[in-house]
């Protein structure tokens, strides 16, 4: 069995995929590379078949038909042979030293009597531009270097929540959760790092810069522009989770920082939703905005409670044009502190 399965969701990536592959080769025997070619028009295919050939026993190409991101990690974890399973982006990539630092601790939690559900790793956006880019840190609200529970977690800071690029989990949990993502699907990521929460147990954080997230790609699923366009695939995820957690409210309250820590994602979730169809700015917008607001009351009233009268479930419900208008603005501060476009 192998240590790490990484799975590579991979769509018209000729361009950028190779620096992304090159970049996870030093975990060497260790690792176990799925690259899956989601049915791409160009040469990522090509590639993918060149690198299997170059190092057999560690890359592995697999072509399927165009499922989108979710039916790619889905194959991923379907073929994973891993003791651990990590997405990353074919655009993205891991810088070696960290990535040595993180297989060496899987190494050793592997062997111990406690079996690790999640780890957790900095990551950093690699945004096309910036002067500076923002790491993704998590040593204020988790402890360091050892096995610890969700009673031991401390409070997460607004905009500071464990993202797909933080995480590695253990393959049998994900499998025995029954995680399957939605097919033909942006933004699928944010359940990936939510459904598997109520499985996990065991945690432990490691605060080395792992991941490479690079924001800047013209097209890109988190540009602005492209989320307003596809923002009914936003609402769609917003309310599978919250379908989610109102379905297993009953079970996850008994962890009481778990639940707090799902409904604040599930908070930020939403408030993406609405001030994106509010910068949309036509009726059908606003009118969706209201949708899915009602959805939420419907699907459960505490819920809906905690997130509309909160500080920001209520600057994304001021009323009229003057509201409209700070609830942008206090979301170009978020996005600006929080590189969220």
């Amino acid at each position: 069995m192998k240590l790490l399965t990484i799975t590579i969701p991979s769509y018209n990536s000729e361009a950028y995929m190779r620096n992304c592959i090159e970049s996870l080769l030093p975990g060497g025997e260790d690792v176990e590379i799925l690259v899956v070619d989601d049915g791409s028009g160009d040469r990522t295919g090509e590639i993918a078949d060149e690198y299997e050939k170059r190092y057999p026993g560690i890359v592995r190409a697999i072509h399927q038909e165009n499922g989108g991101h979710g039916a790619a990690v889905n194959t991923g974890l379907e073929h994973a042979s891993g003791l651990y399973f990590k997405v990353v982006d074919s655009d993205d990539w891991v810088k070696e030293s960290a990535y040595r630092t993180i297989l060496q601790t899987l190494r050793e939690l592997a062997g111990g009597s406690t079996a690790l559900d999640m780890l957790i790793s900095n990551f950093v956006y690699e945004k096309e531009g910036a002067k500076k880019n923002k790491v993704m840190r998590y040593h204020h609200a988790l402890p360091k270097d050892r096995i610890f529970t969700w009673d031991e977690v401390k409070h997460f800071r607004k905009g500071q929540y464990i993202l797909m690029h933080s995480v590695i989990f253990r393959t049998k949990l994900l499998k025995e959760c029954g995680l399957k993502l939605p097919e033909h699907t942006f933004y699928v990521d944010n359940l990936f790092v939510f459904e598997p929460l109520p499985f996990v147990r065991t945690m432990y954080y490691l605060d080395v810069n792992f991941y490479r997230y690079y924001i800047g790609r013209e097209g890109q699923s988190v540009n602005e522009q492209v989320m307003i366009s596809r923002i009914d695939q936003q609402i769609k995820v917003n309310k599978l989770m919250l379908d989610y957690l109102a379905e297993k409210k009953t079970e996850i309250c008994k962890r009481r920082k778990m639940f707090a820590y799902m409904t604040n994602y599930l908070e930020i979730i939403t408030v993406i939703s609405s001030v994106l169809l509010i910068r949309s700015g036509t009726e059908e917008s606003l009118e969706k905005k209201k949708e899915l607001w009602d959805y939420i009351k419907q699907k459960d009233i505490l819920l809906y409670i905690r997130l509309r009268y909160g500080i920001m479930g209520n600057s994304m419900n001021l009323p009229g044009k003057g509201g409209r208008k700070i609830s942008v603005e206090a979301y170009k501060i978020c996005q600006r502190f929080f590189k969220f476009n």
